[in-house]
């Protein structure tokens, strides 16, 4: 259970947005899957930073210019705590999760990944975890497989055995669905595939932020996730690299900072992590995305599950109660993450949208990125709560009578209840 000493009322009061009203309505903000409300801390940080310390980073000698440095490489530190790396040396700044997995297509895919070779990823997947392995698939004759799920949500494991042949040289998986808030049973598939003589790539967009991270219990080969689901600024990425498979890569792109030597018939890059952050980086946000991480430090990563199991499984048990809507997924108390995604079986998902924006209530509809699944669940769209450390049983509670006035609306008080 969450600490004594965490109050999310309390948590609320450091969110400036939080305090805004909708349409003469208090904001309730339950879209934290998309991106996470920010912390005074970190806005001020962010703020400060273009105030007292801005100079670019790596390469001036001045007091000004080495403690811009010492602040983006301080933040490389503490992701590497966070997450439980040994070394920040194989961390890597990106601008997001999408840009860490393409740096992996590029860097290990094309390099190593020949014709008849297989990729396998699940239909959990967001398309970001996709994309970029149809791109090198048409690119190099690698052939793109996907896991099914099972009539519940769950991700069908038996289809996985199958499906992991010698030819799948790469295993790319969510550690949590954005859309069902399912964990996929991620030790089992890693030891799978390595038994398989196969790379695990772990998306951990949706779960970095929400639960502690271990990169060395996890034993994945890459580790992708993004600041701005966790309190931190848009535009910073995270990818975490095995340090020996990071050794072998090749550059992303090519430019200033990347590189060792420059002459026109010679090139040598510079050492892992900056042979991968070519040109100038987004240096302040890096540095404002440090508090973040203190921020959540400080509550603790397990007080953060353990309140959103709390209001995932309260939001969960609403829901059910009421037989006009929908829930997809293994509906499991115990075991659902901070996303959940439904349905009204009459109203459509942008319809249920639109009319709870109108009374403040803020969730997300559509197919999240997320249509191979979408195509699995047979429907086009859903609608998405997801939950974060400032949210509470109030917001639940809200967005429940949120759900009546779309009732209303549609002229379905009395099929309601």
């Amino acid at each position: 259970m969450p600490t004594k000493s965490f109050d999310p009322l309390k948590i609320r009061a450091d969110f400036p947005l939080l305090s805004r009203t909708m349409n003469g309505r208090p904001l309730v903000y339950l879209d934290s899957a998309a991106t996470t409300q920010k912390p005074n801390a970190v806005i001020e940080a962010l703020s400060n930073f273009y105030r007292e310390s801005n100079a670019n980073i790596h390469r001036g000698v001045y007091p000004l210019a080495e403690a811009a440095t010492a602040l983006y490489e301080n933040t490389r530190t503490k992701v590497a705590e966070f997450i439980k790396s040994p070394s920040s040396q194989n961390v890597i700044f990106t601008r997001n999760t999408t840009e860490s997995i393409n740096l992996v297509a590029h860097s290990w895919g094309r390099k190593f990944l020949k014709e008849g070779d297989e990729i396998l990823i699940t239909d959990f997947e967001h398309h970001a975890n996709i994309v970029p392995w149809y791109q090198l698939s048409k690119e190099k004759g690698v052939k793109l497989k996907s896991v099914p799920i099972t009539n519940d949500g769950q991700l069908d494991m038996a289809a996985f055995d199958r499906l992991l042949t010698p030819r799948v040289k790469l295993v790319a998986v969510t550690a949590l669905s954005n859309v069902l808030g399912v964990r996929p049973p991620l030790q089992k598939i890693i030891l799978m595939a390595h038994q398989n003589k196969s790379l695990v790539l772990v998306d951990g967009a949706q779960s970095v932020p929400h639960e502690p991270t271990d990169v060395a219990h996890m034993d994945c080969d890459f580790l992708a996730f993004s600041a701005h689901k966790m309190l931190g600024p848009t535009g910073v990425g995270v990818l975490w690299v095995r340090p020996e498979i990071l050794d072998t890569m090749d550059p992303f792109m090519g430019g200033g900072e990347m590189i060792s030597t420059v002459k026109l018939d010679t090139i040598t890059w510079a050492d892992a992590p900056l042979k991968f952050e070519a040109g100038t980086p987004n240096y302040a946000d890096v540095a404002a995305f440090s508090v973040a991480l203190d921020y959540l430090t400080h509550i603790g990563m397990e007080t953060v599950r353990q309140h959103e199991k709390t209001l995932a499984a309260y939001a969960l048990k609403r829901l059910l109660e009421r037989p006009d809507i929908t829930v997809y997924g293994p509906k499991i108390l115990d075991e659902q993450g901070s996303a959940i995604s439904f349905n009204h079986k009459i109203v459509h998902a942008h319809d249920v949208g639109t009319i709870l924006g109108e009374e403040g209530i803020a969730i997300r509809v559509g197919h999240h990125c997320a249509q191979p699944l979408m195509e699995a669940l047979h429907v086009p769209a859903t609608a998405r709560l997801s939950f974060y450390v400032y949210n509470t049983t109030d917001d639940v509670d809200a967005f429940i009578n949120g759900l009546s006035k779309v009732d209303q609306v549609f002229g379905l008080a009395k099929s309601a209840i």
